[in-house]
């Protein structure tokens, strides 16, 4: 029994992996202007949700992995790559479990009564492109000083090398706004609600190998009530 929902936990986890490496791909090579859409943040939440914080780490790693390969990574390759190599895995990886996290301790609030799955499905969703690109300015503004990039045969600095700390982190606060942070948010937004139903259907109707018992999502039911089945 333990080994079946072992394996159950291990191709629910691995079906996930293949999702969020199949829409970060997607994200890579397809922009509207200069703003990538970002989608593979979805499945990266689902499963730090299902499987706990640390699954939602590897999963946010491996989709930090898949930006190494963005044509667009390849100005920070040139710069330093293996601050690049550390910075897309950390910052993706930390935002999978900073999000299993929250899901998990909103979760154990009991005055948010019926609606602490929902507030936690939501919160849990919207922190996770606040903690990835939160974690990408602070490591521009700090570790890529100096970086440009050529434009037209004009060469545009995107993070000043002099200054204070706090020029570097406009100019890279700025980057980030104008490239596909306000895309990524407003995605995970409107997004938030088709993960709270996807959860609801895959809880009740699915033996996944997920950290809670079927069914336990069902905010009708009175022992409505997170039960982790495994210690992350």
């Amino acid at each position: 029994m333990k080994n079946s929902r072992r394996i159950k936990r291990m191709v629910g986890i691995a079906t996930l992996a293949a999702i969020t490496v199949v829409l970060q791909v997607i994200s890579n090579y397809i922009k509207f202007g200069p703003v990538n859409i970002t989608l593979a943040l979805i499945p990266m939440v689902v499963g730090s949700i299902l499987y706990g914080p640390l699954a939602g780490f590897g999963l946010g790693a491996l989709m930090g992995v898949v930006i190494l390969t963005a044509p667009d990574t390849a100005l920070f390759w040139n710069f330093n790559p293996w601050i690049t190599i550390v910075l897309c895995i950390l910052k993706t990886g930390l935002a999978g479990l900073a999000s299993g996290w929250i899901f998990k301790g909103l979760m154990q609030i009991k005055a948010l009564k019926k609606f602490r799955f929902p507030v936690a499905v939501i919160t849990a969703t919207l922190i996770a492109p606040l903690i990835n690109t939160g974690l990408f300015i602070l490591g521009t503004s700090v570790l890529f000083r100096g970086l440009s990039t050529v434009v037209n045969g004009e060469t545009i600095v995107l993070v000043p090398s002099a200054g204070s700390f706090g020029d570097a982190f406009a100019a890279a606060l700025g980057f980030v706004i104008l490239t596909n942070f306000l895309v990524e948010f407003a995605v995970s937004v409107l997004l938030s609600p088709s993960v709270i139903y996807l959860i609801r259907i895959l809880s009740r109707n699915f033996n996944i190998g997920m950290n809670f018992n079927e069914g336990i999502l069902d905010d009708t039911m009175p022992s409505n009530e997170l039960k982790p089945s495994v210690q992350e």
